[in-house]
């Protein structure tokens, strides 16, 4: 049955009688009151506290029939009034969007807005599209917010919230709203938004040329035909596929190169970072899974694609194929191989990163910070269970939820689903945290620093200090100490070791302080950095927050 508006009420007079019949101290709770948006609030319209509220009003009787019709043929969108909050839009267009989890006759497809479809310059803090998720597979209702909010302290993604949509007056449902990919979000995260920008696919093309690979998906493998690259990937830029071809044959011959000069191509440390963090949180429904989807691929002002996460529902091991066999079970998540594809030549992105000494013990690092700072502290479990607190009333409410109570209550510790057995967030992490410490790849010992300082002008000095000197106390066997370090937010890292040999403002000799003079260009004043050691068999970075909160100094602060 197609999801017609009568159908959708006849439908919920009928589950509102069962739950008045069996949970009638549950529906009696109420929503809050309809909040007002403020457009200067400082978090806004992804201020994670705060459920916004989306009402919609389409004027067409049968809209869910359009809809769907829309969705189907690929194209077009259905005019519809929307209120955010106080916020008034007209005629914003609005489609069914999702991949696989578009479903014909679901009330609760994710949805697509575009603010000015059809009246030019309409945007919610600067923004012209909204994306709605459904949270298809997701009991808890947390994943994909949690989940980015983790993301977001190492490297760029997405903000996320919750949102309760209603149509024609009538509440529709909890959905998650998530920040788009647009130019915005490239702004803000890489300074421009002119560079190329692809997005991962999520299944193949039916149309590429018959001498592309197959069923690579979007692996960053190869071709030496540029036209097969659009089998799997999407241009949302003006141009760029040759800038993407060129990327894959850097991975391609990866194991030939030195590091420089793929970093050429790839931001590679923030790709590191998304293979820790898919490998454990088990997001196996992105590159490190069986279909490489769900990431975008943008090449900023210094040439370097840059990785960017997308679609977290699945997440925490809702989807459980890694391209190997069948579906793992419970255990076979909890126990995913750190090194999961390091051998696996049709994942360049993860082999030939991983084939490089080097970039293996940053990947292991960035691992075993994920481990300790967010699995072993509990952190995402204390706070899943707040996100969860603060939907909990809207949730309970919504007519067309995927899930009961029960469900979502015990989601966090318990599998959910005799056929798609979802794992229970803590049930799966707190199991893979201990394995994941007692790894014999994580469980080496990395360098420490334990104190950071710069030198100050000495007193009663009549001159004052033009360079910054830079002393770290490390312990644990460092065999390299490097500063990484910048005079603008805008320029790219340079690099310097730092040295323990007593002419390197380190002290003494051998004291295990390592040092370094950085002397800024002329007209610099401020200098952002952070460090990188190395021992024989791991790497550490300070602060492990480097790529969100570097340090910073001042000149008229040492002075």
């Amino acid at each position: 049955l197609k999801p017609t508006p009568q159908r959708f009420t006849i439908m919920k007079k009928s589950l509102l009688l069962l739950g008045l019949i069996s949970f009638l101290p549950l529906l009696r709770a109420q929503l809050p009151r309809p909040t007002k948006f403020d457009r200067k609030a400082k978090a806004g319209f992804y201020e994670v506290e705060r459920i916004q509220e989306l009402r919609l009003r389409f004027s067409a009787p049968n809209w869910a029939d359009q809809l769907e019709s829309h969705r189907l043929a690929g194209k077009g969108t259905l005019a519809a009034d929307l209120h955010v909050g106080e916020m008034a839009f007209r005629e914003v267009g609005v489609r069914y969007r999702g991949g696989k989890s578009f479903r014909a006759g679901n009330p609760r497809n994710a949805l697509h807005l575009k603010l000015d479809a059809y009246v030019e310059g309409q945007n919610v803090e600067g923004r012209n599209t909204i994306k709605l998720s459904n949270a298809l597979r997701a009991p808890s209702m947390v994943r994909e917010v949690l989940g980015y909010e983790m993301a977001r302290q190492y490297l760029p993604a997405p903000e996320a919230n919750f949102v309760r949509l209603y149509i024609n007056e009538e509440y529709w449902g909890l959905f998650v709203n998530v920040e788009p990919i647009d130019s915005l979000f490239l702004e803000k995260h890489f300074g421009a938004a002119d560079g190329t920008l692809v997005k991962a696919r999520g299944s193949e093309a039916a149309d590429a040329p018959a001498d592309c690979k197959k069923r690579i998906y979007a692996s960053l493998e190869y071709e030496t035909n540029p036209e097969c690259y659009p089998h799997n990937f999407e241009l949302k830029s003006a141009e760029g596929w040759e800038a993407v071809q060129a990327l894959t044959q850097h991975l391609r011959v990866a194991a030939e190169r030195k590091p420089s000069e793929l970093a050429e191509l790839l931001n590679v440390d923030r790709a590191l970072w998304m293979l820790a963090f898919n490998n454990v949180l088990v997001n196996l429904n992105s590159y490190t899974g069986q279909y490489s989807q769900n990431y975008y691929l943008y090449r900023d002002s210094l040439g370097q694609f840059n990785p960017i996460l997308w679609d977290l529902n699945l997440a925490f091991g809702s989807f459980k194929n890694t391209g190997r066999g069948s579906d793992l079970d419970l255990a076979g998540l909890q126990q995913l191989d750190p090194l999961l594809h390091a051998d696996t030549p049709r994942k360049p992105l993860i082999a030939s990163l991983l084939a490089q000494p080097l970039y293996r013990k940053i990947y292991l690092a960035h691992v075993r910070t994920l481990v300790y700072e967010q699995l072993l502290s509990g952190r995402y479990l204390e706070r899943a269970r707040a996100l969860q607190e603060l939907i909990k009333v809207s949730f309970i409410n919504d007519p067309h939820k995927y899930y009961v109570l029960a469900d979502f209550q015990n989601s966090l510790e318990q599998t959910i689903g005799r056929r798609s057995k979802i794992p229970g967030i803590g049930e799966l992490m707190e199991v893979r945290a201990s394995y994941l410490k007692k790894h014999p790849e994580i469980v080496v010992v990395p360098p420490e620093v334990s104190t950071v300082k710069v030198l100050r002008r000495e007193k009663f000095a009549a001159e004052p200090v033009r360079d910054f000197r830079i002393q770290a106390k490390v312990d644990k066997l460092p065999k390299r100490v490097k500063l990484y370090y910048r005079f603008d937010p805008r320029e790219a890292y340079r690099e310097v070791y730092m040295a323990d040999d007593g002419r390197s403002d380190d002290g003494e000799a051998g004291d295990k302080t390592f040092g370094v003079r950085v002397l800024p260009p002329e007209g610099a004043d401020t200098l952002e950095y952070f460090i990188l050691t190395e021992n024989a068999r791991a790497v550490s970075f300070y602060p492990s927050l480097y790529m969100r909160v570097p340090l910073k100094v001042g000149l008229a602060e040492i002075n």
